[in-house]
């Protein structure tokens, strides 16, 4: 049988999502707490990967087990062992075909910005000294849905069998508060594409670059034509959307 696993966490002690061989993920966390319950291996595969210091409002996984689970006890008995900063929310039977990656329709994602210090969300979101135009910004990040080629915000040398992504929603807003969010949606995202996104919209909205700049840096496909990459700190997995039962 297939199951599940719905959960949360917070990036910053982690390598990323996917197990490594010297340093600590969430993944490795996961299965050991599964195979501590379970008493036996078990291989955890997840919706993708998230970098070192990456957080997740919403991850999914899947594993597979030989007989039928008390779910709500499970995931009762695996949040004890969890450590604080991964929280399990809820454990399920799916189809033997149901994927944790491939299953998936859509991911999003946001990336959190704040003009001043603070105490509670220094260690989730990136300070900036300086304001940001967001109407500049927010004409940028329109482009990305006229484009499917995302290949000048890919980490350089990435195994991608194809650059091609489709983005259905890609905007800044500002919070009561005065910091900014950026959201963005799309069926796929390529190896460190988000946070190279949000620091070229910062170039634009710092005035360094153009809207037509913007475009270019789209059309080129090269990596170094774009901005620096962001602090993995703001960038949260917010949701993933999977086909209704």
């Amino acid at each position: 049988m297939r199951y599940c696993i719905f959960f949360s966490y917070d990036g910053t002690d982690y390598h990323g999502w996917q197990r490594q061989p010297n340093a600590p993920t969430v993944q490795q966390k996961l299965e050991e707490a599964l195979q501590m319950m379970l008493r036996a291996e078990v291989s955890v595969v997840g919706a993708g990967r998230t970098d070192t210091g990456v957080h997740a409002a919403m991850m999914a996984a899947h594993f597979d087990w030989h007989e039928a689970l008390d779910c709500s006890h499970l995931a009762f008995r695996i949040n004890g062992l969890l450590p604080p900063d991964i929280a399990v929310r809820e454990i399920k039977p799916v189809g033997d075909d149901w994927h944790a990656r491939f299953s998936a329709l859509w991911r999003t994602y946001h990336y959190y910005i704040i003009n001043r210090k603070d105490a509670f969300r220094h260690r989730h979101a990136l300070r900036l000294y300086f304001p940001l135009d967001i109407e500049q910004m927010n004409a940028a990040a329109s482009l990305l849905l006229t484009h499917n080629d995302f290949g000048c915000f890919c980490k350089s040398h990435s195994d991608n069998k194809t650059n091609l992504c489709t983005v259905t929603e890609a905007h800044w807003s500002v919070q009561e508060d005065g910091s900014m969010v950026f959201r963005i949606t799309a069926n796929r995202f390529l190896r460190n594409m988000v946070r190279a996104i949000v620091g070229t919209l910062i170039e634009v909205g710092k005035g360094k670059m153009t809207i037509d700049d913007f475009r270019q840096v789209l059309l080129s496909g090269k990596r170094t034509e774009a901005g620096e990459s962001v602090p993995a700190k703001g960038l949260f997995l917010e949701n993933i959307v999977y086909p209704k039962p």
